[in-house]
């Protein structure tokens, strides 16, 4: 058994019926170069065959009876491929727009709890561009759950199961997979027995590293920074209620145009362009729509600590940082300065607890429960919102990728919507273009297609304003900084206080 860690636990806890919490991917082949066209029978037996490579394609969720603990991931004696598979042909319809629209109802649809959480759609008779005489090709629609992958490891795992030659593999026939025999639910009880006893001196260890961060004057560093307090982004048309639907959005720009932004400026990151990109086109959208743009928003930017802390395969290995996006700012360039000059102002402190340590100080069921009262109680909407979206921004590979000799052209990436949160962007790279990919719950925002067309209108004037700055103080600091905070300020600040008032009576 492998339980899931408190993060991974708190994506189950906060999914609902408006709200299902999988990560999506729709992938566009080209299989012009294939001989004949790719049978959904040969797609199954190779994805058979690679099964393997991704364990948690064959686990499901064991539940611990009245939530004394966390669920485990356990073997799925009953595993089925044909479960998690399924096959349209959109014959006269094959066109972009209608992918888009089916994609958008399929991941609309929570995943089934019985098992592996994941699926794919496998969508035959699609065409590359909107003629007749188009490149006959194919497109995959997957959910994964947010409980078992982050966006990070998505892109692994898709890495993983496709090929990096245009010369197919020999399928073979499956390795033999022998599921662990399931736990007994008198085993399950007392595994979560025993790890209740473990939390009093988890604490005690979390409170102990608290403290020494702590000493380590980062909160303090903090503090005078006067951070940005919570509950203090602006009202923004994507902050109300949401209902089931979903709607698929997307933009590419080239990469190299992006590479030259962060040249020209300076001392910034590409990330910084992303973000600066991001800012410029929902700057654009409320323009357009009527909306206030005089208080900057605010996002929640997820960071992959992957690299420092690599444990485990799959799962969600993030902390996050909420970061102002500068958009009262007119100047484009000007605001990819200022971005950069925020981010780097929280980076000593986003290193003092990971998310996935934040949350083991927070159980899931109480993030849960208080991502439910957020809803239900309309924070965001009668005072104001924690952040105003989440943007994640995902490097991808810059080689072609390939399934069975079939060329991946494009790809789309979703994110869960969740209550007063009816926009999120996931930003991917592959093969030298960057997409903008804007999941939306349509009853929220409005126009939603107007998007597509502002990133290409964002990316000129931000090229525009870069010439128009010349090379003149590109290397300065940004004269008026916004201020920002990782998620984990306020949680650290509390318990600082928390000890700090144990120390005070222990000493009366």
């Amino acid at each position: 058994m492998r339980q899931l860690s408190e993060l991974d636990a708190s994506f189950l806890y906060l999914e609902s019926e408006t709200t299902p919490m999988h990560i999506g991917g729709i992938y566009l082949f080209d299989a012009s170069q294939r001989a004949t066209p790719l049978a959904f029978s040969t797609f199954v037996a190779y994805l058979r065959s690679r099964l393997h490579v991704v364990p948690v394609f064959r686990q499901r969720l064991k539940e611990i009876p009245l939530r004394l603990s966390r669920p485990y991931w356990i073997d799925d004696p009953d595993f089925s491929i044909e479960r998690h598979l399924a096959y349209v042909n959109l014959g006269e319809y094959g066109r972009k727009s209608s992918l888009m629209a089916l994609a958008s109802k399929i991941l609309e649809e929570p995943l089934k709890r019985d098992r592996p959480l994941w699926h794919i759609t496998f969508v035959d008779g699609f065409r590359l561009n909107d003629l007749d005489d188009g490149a006959e090709g194919f497109a995959l629609i997957v959910k994964l759950h947010h409980a078992a992958i982050d966006a990070f490891s998505g892109e692994e795992i898709i890495g993983k199961l496709l090929e990096y030659t245009p010369e197919p593999r020999a399928i073979t026939p499956p390795r033999a997979w022998q599921p662990r025999p399931e736990p007994s639910s008198e085993r399950v009880v007392l595994q979560a027995g025993a790890n209740m006893l473990r939390t009093p001196l988890q604490l005690t260890s979390l409170a102990a590293s608290a403290a020494q961060a702590t000493a380590r004057g980062l909160i303090q560093k903090q503090l005078r920074k006067l951070p940005l307090p919570l509950f203090s982004a602006p009202h923004s048309p994507f902050n109300r209620q949401i209902t089931a639907n979903r709607q698929i959005i997307a933009a590419s720009v080239a990469l190299p145009r992006l590479k030259t932004v962060k040249a020209s400026l300076g001392d910034v990151t590409l990330n910084d362009v992303v973000l600066g990109l991001c800012a410029e086109t929902l700057r654009r959208y409320l323009t357009a729509e009527g909306a206030n743009n005089r208080k900057s928003l605010v996002a929640m930017t997820p960071i992959s600590v992957r690299s420092n802390s690599l444990r485990r395969a799959t799962g969600n290995q993030m902390s996050a940082m909420l970061l102002d996006l500068a958009t009262d700012e007119p100047n484009p360039a000007q605001r990819i300065r200022r971005i950069h000059w925020n981010a780097v102002a929280s980076e000593p402190y986003r290193e003092a607890i990971a998310a996935d340590r934040l949350t083991e100080l927070l159980p899931s069921t109480m993030l849960a429960l208080s991502a439910r009262l957020y809803s239900e109680l309309q924070i965001a909407q009668r005072y104001q919102p924690v952040f105003n979206l989440p943007i994640t921004n995902v490097p991808g590979p810059q080689v072609p990728l390939y399934l069975q000799g079939a060329r991946l052209v494009q790809q789309y990436n979703t994110a869960p919507l969740f209550d007063s949160m009816g926009l999120v962007i996931v930003a991917v790279s592959y093969e030298g273009k960057l997409t903008l990919n804007f999941t939306t719950c349509p009853d929220v925002v409005a126009n939603g297609e107007s998007l597509q067309a502002h990133v290409d209108e964002s990316l000129h004037a931000i090229e525009e304003a870069v010439h128009r700055l010349g090379t003149e103080a590109t290397h300065d600091s940004p004269t008026s900084a916004s201020s920002t905070q990782t998620l984990t300020d306020d949680a650290m600040t509390a318990l600082e206080g928390i000890l700090r008032k144990a120390l005070n009576r222990f000493r009366a």
